[in-house]
C-alpha cells in the first residue's frame, strides 16, 4: 500500500508537472512541485491570453493523427485522457467549456487564469508543497540539487517526475538546460527544434517596410517535401518583417523545418484565391480593363489588393504582370523560398527531448528507476489547436500514475 511517508518531487510547475501533481497527491502522497519561476504555470497562462485552447472536438482518429510520427508512442496515454475526459476534468474545477466554430475546444472566459487559479487551489487542498524559484541544478548522487534564493539546497524524494519544458519561451521557465544533465548521465536526447514557428523570407526592403504585421486571408499553402510528400492546407498568415508567421504556417512548421534542415530552403506555393479556380480566375482578368490600371483591375474583379497586390510583384516582373495567363497562374501558385525557422525561443513549442525508447509505458526512465519524464521533456511535437496541452496533461498523468504504481511495488 502506498502511505503519506513516501514523498515525490516534481520539478516544473507547468500542465505536466502539476496533473502529475494531482494524480499523485489525490493518492495521498507527499507531494512537492519545485520551480524556477516565481509563480506556477507561467507559459500555460501566456499561451491562454488569446483564448485559451485546452484540446479539440474533432474525431479521435483525426486528432490521433496530429502527433505525426509519434502517434504510436502517444496513442496509449491519450486513450486514457481523450479529449473529453480533459473538458470533464476542466468542468470538475468549476470552469465550463465551449466548442468554436473552429473545433477548437475553450473555457467560456478563454482565459487560461481562472483555471489554473482553481486547480492550484485544488492542489494546495490537497496538501501538494510549492517551492519557487528552485532552480534545478542536477542530482548528487541521487540527491536532487536545487540553487534558490538562501542557496543550494540539497532535497532527497523517493520519486522524481522531470517536467522541465522544452525550448520555447525561455524567459517563461522552459530552457532546455535539463538536455546536459541528462546527456551526462547517459540518456539519450534528441537535440530540441522549434514547432509552430515563423519561417524567414528575403523580403524586398519595401515590402518589409511597407507591409509588415498585415493579414494575408484567405489563403492556401501547396507544399511537397524532397520525399514527394505533399502538404495543402488553407488559413491565415501574418506578414512578418522576417518573412511569414500565423496558423496556417505553424501548422506545417514540422515538414517545412524538416525541409530547410536536409535542403537548405524549402519552396512553398500560395494560393492567393483558394476559393476561386484557375479557369475563373483567367475569365475575370480577361474582362474588358478600359482606362483601369492593373491594380485596380486586380481589385475590382478578383479583390486582389494591399499586401497580396503587393506578394504579387515581388515574384512577377512588371511584363509578367500584364501577362494574363502568368499572373493567373501566379495567383494560384505564387512561389515563396523559406530560407530558415526562426528561434526557438520565439516558436509557440518544440520537438526533440528524452527518446521514447529510454522510457517504459509509465514513462520512467530505464536507466534510472523511480525518475519519470513528462510533458515537452519527451521527444513528441504536435500543432496548435489544444493538441500540445491536451499530450501534456496525458503525458503528466501517466507519469503520475507510473510514480504512484512504482512506490507501490517497492
Amino acid at each position: 500500500m502506498t502511505s503519506f511517508n513516501h514523498s515525490v518531487a516534481i520539478i516544473g510547475a507547468g500542465p505536466a508537472g502539476l496533473m502529475a501533481a494531482e494524480v499523485l497527491s489525490q493518492a495521498g502522497l507527499n507531494v512537492t512541485v519545485y520551480d524556477a519561476m516565481p509563480s506556477a504555470g507561467r507559459k500555460f497562462l501566456m499561451a491562454g491570453k488569446g483564448g485559451m485552447n485546452i484540446t479539440h472536438s474533432e474525431s479521435f482518429e483525426r486528432f490521433l493523427s496530429r502527433y505525426g510520427a509519434r502517434r504510436a508512442e502517444l496513442e496509449p496515454l491519450l486513450n486514457e485522457f481523450a479529449p473529453d475526459a480533459l473538458r470533464a476534468w476542466v468542468q470538475g474545477l468549476g470552469i465550463e467549456t465551449f466548442v468554436g466554430t473552429s473545433g477548437r475546444v475553450f473555457p467560456n472566459e478563454m482565459k487560461a487564469a481562472p483555471l489554473l487559479r482553481a486547480w492550484l487551489h485544488r492542489l494546495r487542498s490537497n496538501g501538494v508543497q510549492f517551492r519557487m524559484r528552485h532552480r534545478w541544478l542536477g542530482w548528487t548522487k541521487n540527491e536532487l540539487r536545487f540553487d534558490t534564493p538562501d542557496g543550494e539546497r540539497i532535497v532527497q524524494a523517493d520519486a522524481v517526475i522531470l517536467a522541465l519544458g522544452g525550448g520555447s519561451w525561455p524567459q517563461l521557465g522552459s530552457t532546455g538546460v535539463w538536455q546536459s544533465m541528462l546527456a551526462q548521465r547517459g540518456i539519450a536526447v534528441e537535440p530540441l527544434k522549434p514547432v509552430n514557428c515563423g519561417f524567414e523570407i528575403a523580403w524586398s526592403d519595401y515590402f518589409r517596410e511597407r507591409f509588415a504585421g498585415q493579414p494575408l486571408k484567405p489563403v492556401s499553402i501547396l507544399f511537397t517535401n524532397q520525399n514527394g510528400e505533399t502538404f495543402n492546407q488553407q488559413g491565415e498568415l501574418t506578414i512578418a518583417e522576417y518573412g511569414l508567421e500565423g496558423g496556417l504556417i505553424y501548422a506545417l512548421s514540422a515538414p517545412l523545418r524538416d525541409e530547410i534542415a536536409a535542403s537548405g530552403s524549402a519552396l512553398i506555393q500560395l494560393d492567393l484565391l483558394p476559393d476561386r479556380s484557375l479557369a475563373n480566375i483567367i475569365d475575370r482578368l480577361g474582362k474588358p480593363r478600359g482606362k483601369d490600371s492593373l491594380g485596380n483591375h486586380l481589385r475590382k474583379r478578383l479583390g486582389i489588393s494591399g499586401a497580396k497586390a503587393a506578394l504579387l510583384r515581388e515574384v512577377l516582373s512588371a511584363a509578367e504582370m500584364d501577362d494574363p495567363s502568368k499572373l493567373a497562374k501566379t495567383l494560384k501558385a505564387l512561389p515563396i523560398t523559406l530560407t530558415a525557422t526562426r528561434p526557438i525561443a520565439e516558436a509557440i513549442s518544440s520537438a526533440g527531448g528524452v527518446c521514447f525508447n529510454e522510457l517504459d509505458q509509465r514513462l520512467m526512465l530505464r536507466k534510472f528507476p523511480g525518475v519519470f519524464v513528462a510533458g515537452e521533456m519527451v521527444d513528441w511535437e504536435a500543432p496548435t489547436g489544444g493538441y500540445l496541452l491536451t499530450a501534456c496533461l496525458a503525458t503528466g498523468r501517466t507519469a503520475g500514475l507510473g510514480a504512484l504504481a512504482w512506490l507501490q511495488q517497492q
